[in-house]
């Protein structure tokens, strides 16, 4: 007579049954996986609870996640209270300051060993650790991908630091210092001082870079619980947001609610809104792009230039404004924010609460009196924080940061000072010798997603030390790389297509005249079609290679910039629409 297996082998794809190793006995795979994990002291009775997977980050390289171990407390506090069971996971955790060459070159490194971490282990949801500037747009890309639901909980910012009663924090204020150092305006010792103030804890950046930016796009995807985005990395607050995070990626488990009906077109319609609105990192735009991708959706840059026409930047923040994160968390977060972009924004969009986003506006009450968060009728700025460029040195587009740039440079033609790579860029730029001038366009060229590779964030460009010591403060600067989301000043970015692939921007020469118009949104190379044909002939481009490994993989699939940098395999095939007939 056959022995029916016993009812805590049940073969349903859930808990700890999804995704079993292949044995070629179902049955014995279950009992096998079982055996081992029983090994590390579990019972039955929590072995048949959702199981909630937690991609652990933490890592001594990366002070950004410093706060994780208490985050996954708090995390397996709120999943167990819930009724679920938390398995944390190691995953791959960037850096910015410490990955070489620069920490987009790994950054889909991170979103492929999230998404097959997801796929290989047995998980109903996935809760996303992630704070510094490239890992919250990995996960995000990766859990995509996998499909399964998926919730983000953000780490949190630093905390301000004081230099002589100023009060200081990452890294607006790096560069303000680093900048004032170059020009001698302050002596070895101040800048030791400074440096020992500026980071005060563990955290991500406290202005507006790419983190923080990154941080407030996932709550306006609607991927974190409400009040997700703000709240520093070592308050109680952010411990709480991921004791809520823990109970409800349990929610979400039992829901199916499955990442993809939350990351839908109106949510990066949203996510856009909150982009322009908060005077976020430019970087922002690439990664929205890349994360659309893993759904085979689209990011509209003409869109995006029109809605910022529309949208004005609201937050104080640095560097488009004078606050810190820990001061848009005390004037109540993205709920203050969302309160004044309701008329812009898409109610409807699903959040990871199973509400929709204008039922959580509601939720949050009606605010309170604050100066962080300005209204429509009195913006820190009258358009959106970017704009997008076109002409015939970047058909593809480039990015401006507007909010945070001259406004004297914003329409100025001058003579191109060229660099062909970030090596002949820092030989040069501190010369005495440069024929430069502080009406001249500082071109950078081979930066770009190949031509570094990696796409570093070498296009805050220094002001040549000896405009510096003149007291000059910015320069208008142009490269198909990216910068900063703490950086400011007139530059443009993201100029596509890249030099390093024959893109027109590889053909400029010193002593070329370029034209920027943010009005018109143009940025011109004032030299005809024949000549730019003849320069081609003349010095064909051949696009960089390599023989092996990673970077070969890199150079190989790596999109542009418009197509968020990511691998061509990676992006998903959208399904054709049938009243297309395709």
């Amino acid at each position: 007579m056959t022995k029916k297996l016993p009812a805590t082998l049940d073969l349903d794809a859930r808990g700890l049954r999804k995704g079993l190793t292949s044995y070629g006995d179902n049955g014995f795979s279950l009992f096998l996986r079982k055996a081992f994990i029983k090994g590390a002291g579990y019972s039955d009775s929590a072995l048949d609870r959702p199981v909630i997977g937690i991609a652990n980050t933490g890592s001594a390289y990366n002070p950004c996640h410093g706060n994780v171990t208490q985050l996954i407390e708090a995390l397996k506090r709120g999943i167990m209270l819930a009724g679920g069971l938390p398995m944390d996971f190691p995953t791959i955790s960037i850096h910015e300051s410490f990955a070489y060459p620069t920490s987009m070159y790994l950054r889909n490194l991170m979103s492929m060993d999230t998404e097959e971490m997801i796929r290989a282990q047995p998980m109903d949801a996935v809760v996303l650790i992630g704070g510094c500037d490239k890992t919250v747009p990995a996960q995000l890309m990766g859990a995509a991908s996998a499909g399964i639901p998926a919730i983000q909980l953000i780490t949190g910012s630093m905390l301000t630091g004081s230099h002589r009663s100023e009060r200081v924090g990452a890294c607006t204020d790096c560069r303000r210092y680093w900048g004032k150092y170059r020009a001698e305006e302050i002596d070895d010792e101040e800048i030791s001082d400074v440096n020992n103030q500026l980071v005060a804890s563990v955290g991500t950046c406290s202005v507006m870079g790419t983190a923080s930016t990154m941080a407030c796009i996932a709550e306006a995807l609607g991927m974190t619980v409400p009040g997700g985005a703000s709240p520093p990395a070592v308050t109680a607050d952010r411990m709480r947001i991921a004791e809520l995070t823990g109970a409800q990626a349990v929610a979400i488990a039992r829901q199916g609610l499955t990442i993809d009906k939350i990351l839908t077109e109106d949510a990066f319609e949203n996510a856009m809104r909150v982009l322009l609105a908060i005077g976020g990192s430019t970087n922002g735009i690439v990664h929205l792009a890349a994360i659309a991708g893993r759904l085979g959706l689209d990011i509209d840059l003409k869109k995006l230039d029109r809605m910022g026409k529309d949208t004005p930047v609201l937050l104080d923040l640095k560097p488009s404004g004078q606050h810190y994160m820990e001061d848009f968390h005390k004037a109540g977060g993205m709920a203050t924010l969302f309160r004044q972009l309701k008329p812009l924004l898409k109610l409807s969009a699903l959040t990871v609460t199973g509400r929709t986003l204008g039922e959580e506006i509601e939720l949050a009450g009606p605010g309170f009196a604050q100066d962080v968060v300005k209204t429509m009728d009195d913006p820190i700025y009258p358009q959106g924080g970017m704009a997008v460029l076109e002409g015939n040195l970047s058909p593809g587009g480039a990015i401006i940061k507007q909010s945070s740039a001259d406004p004297g440079l914003m329409e100025h033609e001058g003579r191109a000072v060229v660099f062909e790579n970030a090596a002949d860029l820092a030989n040069r730029i501190d010369s005495d010798d440069l024929d430069v001038t502080k009406d001249d366009v500082l071109v950078l060229k081979n930066i770009g997603p190949k031509g570094a590779p990696g796409m570093p964030e070498a296009g805050y460009i220094p002001i040549p030390k000896k405009l510096a010591i003149q007291g000059i403060k910015d320069i208008v600067r142009i490269s198909d790389g990216r910068m900063s989301g703490t950086a400011f000043g007139t530059i443009v970015l993201h100029v596509t297509p890249e030099s390093a692939i024959g893109g027109p921007l590889a053909y400029v020469q010193n002593g070329d005249r370029i034209r920027l118009s943010v009005s018109k949104r143009e940025i011109s190379l004032l030299v005809s079609d024949a000549e730019l044909q003849r320069r081609r002939e003349l010095s064909p481009i051949t696009p960089p290679t390599a023989e092996r490994g990673y970077k070969k993989l890199f150079l190989d699939t790596v999109t542009q910039a418009d197509q968020g940098v990511d691998f061509d395999f990676l992006r998903a095939v959208r399904p054709a629409d049938p009243a297309s007939g395709e």
